[in-house]
């Protein structure tokens, strides 16, 4: 079974842990709808592809791993999206969970996938109870303060927004969560070193989403754009020209690489992180990764 598949099939059961008897219909149906169907699952996937590099001793604690990790960001989208926030109408070409459900049921949306997120990664623990609690802590960091999703969503703010910051905690963080939980979930230790493979690759990320933002439509992204200049929000374009937005991407890819910890499995990670930094820019401007 391929690494989506199996991260669709953990997703699916965790949610339908959450859509258990007796639940309020309106939760259980904006919880399903903002995980499924899902987008690319470029940090699930990152995870499994570390496991798999350091030997996957624990496919079900890494796959689990991985669908936590997912189950955070589609939350981190729900509160995102939020009037108080972005007040995007759309998510992944079809209308955002507050638009669908109400900003209420959204709210508590967001919160239930963030304690369905550790629920799926205890569940899947009791084949190796000694990771357990570092994966939880490599994965708590990542959503949390002072440099986790919410705080990279609680820098919006602030009268004034530095970039770094702003984009290691909004993004870079939960790339981090990916690649040192997916090297943890296979016994592997130097939660640092892989850390810091998985912040260079969120730093592309971001940088590549800045881009989007910047030249491509909605139709194309399946969201809106022109929202960092529309909000007032740091932006790489901006900040340092579309020419320099590409180069320092493809500066933090490389980078990337070089920084990749030993690993049984190096080749095959090099290469599934190039296959991806291929697909982070549009069409447009996209060149051959090296």
């Amino acid at each position: 079974m391929d690494a989506r598949m199996r991260i669709e099939q953990s997703l699916a059961r965790a949610i339908g842990v959450a859509q258990g008897r007796g639940g309020p219909p309106s939760l259980t149906a904006a919880m399903r709808s903002a995980v499924f169907p899902g987008g690319a699952r470029i940090r699930p996937r990152l995870c499994l592809a570390v496991a798999r590099a350091c030997g996957d001793d624990n496919p079900s604690l890494a796959v689990a791993a991985a669908a936590s990790i997912e189950l955070l960001h589609c939350a981190s989208l729900v509160h995102d999206d939020l009037p108080c926030f972005d007040d995007a109408a759309t998510r992944r070409g079809r209308p955002s969970i507050h638009r669908a459900f109400g900003e209420r049921i959204a709210v508590l949306t967001g919160d239930a996938l963030i304690v369905l997120a550790f629920q799926a990664l205890a569940r899947a623990a009791d084949s190796a109870p000694a990771r357990l609690g570092n994966l939880v802590l490599i994965i708590s960091r990542a959503v949390g303060a002072p440099h986790g999703i919410a705080a990279g969503q609680a820098w919006e703010c602030e009268q004034t927004i530095a970039l770094a910051p702003y984009q290691r905690a909004k993004t870079g963080a939960l790339f981090a969560a990916a690649t040192a939980a997916g090297a943890s979930a296979a016994g592997y230790d130097g939660a640092a070193a892989w850390c810091l493979l998985g912040e260079r690759i969120g730093e592309a990320y971001q940088i590549a989403d800045d881009i989007r933002d910047v030249v491509s439509s909605e139709h194309e992204v399946g969201k809106p754009t022109g929202r960092d200049e529309a909000l007032g929000r740091p932006n790489a374009v901006n900040q340092m020209g579309l020419g320099s937005a590409v180069e320092r991407l493809e500066e933090l890819v490389r980078s990337a690489i070089k920084v990749m910890p030993n690993c049984p499995g190096a080749e095959d990670l090099r290469a599934h992180i190039l296959a991806e930094a291929g697909r982070l820019l549009p069409r447009q401007l996209a060149r051959p990764a090296a």
